[in-house]
């Protein structure tokens, strides 16, 4: 299942670049797409979005100084952590975010077409769910046991 995820994201990610560019917009590395689906979904430290793209400190922000010169991001002091910065959205980027929603609307809808709409109704459900923390499982051998 998490391959076939993964298949999805990038059909996903490739219909949003591929129809971005088309509307005059410019294309956009997987990373970068990630890191600002991330600070969409709230994630606004740059710490959380090295974790949740598995990339060190230091290239996450050299990603964020490229979106920031991009005019795509803010970087700012978090008023509650002097040692940390808060990452939002700029001001200017607001008519590429709305042409990102309108093409994902878009895919999704040519999802539902191919599928069907209950299928994607039924997907978007499952997805959306609390999976609540993963489980870590034994994964002792009984051979191992034996020592």
């Amino acid at each position: 299942m998490m391959l076939s995820l993964l298949q999805a994201f990038y059909w996903f990610d490739e219909g949003l670049q591929a129809n971005i560019t088309a509307r005059g917009w410019e294309k956009r590395t997987r990373a970068q797409s990630l890191a600002l689906a991330n600070i969409a979904a709230g994630v606004h430290r740059s710490s959380q979005l090295a974790r949740n793209l598995g990339v060190s400190r230091q290239a996450m922000s050299q990603m964020i100084q490229q979106l920031e010169g991009m005019g795509l991001i803010n970087v700012s002091a978090d008023p509650s952590d002097g040692r940390a910065q808060i990452i939002t959205f700029t001001e200017d980027s607001t008519a590429r975010q709305d042409a990102a929603l309108d093409v994902m609307e878009a895919l999704e809808k040519a999802l539902g077409e191919r599928l069907g709409a209950e299928l994607v109704t039924a997907l978007r459900e499952a997805l959306s769910k609390d999976w609540g923390a993963p489980p870590v499982f034994d994964t002792k051998r009984e051979e191992d046991a034996a020592f």
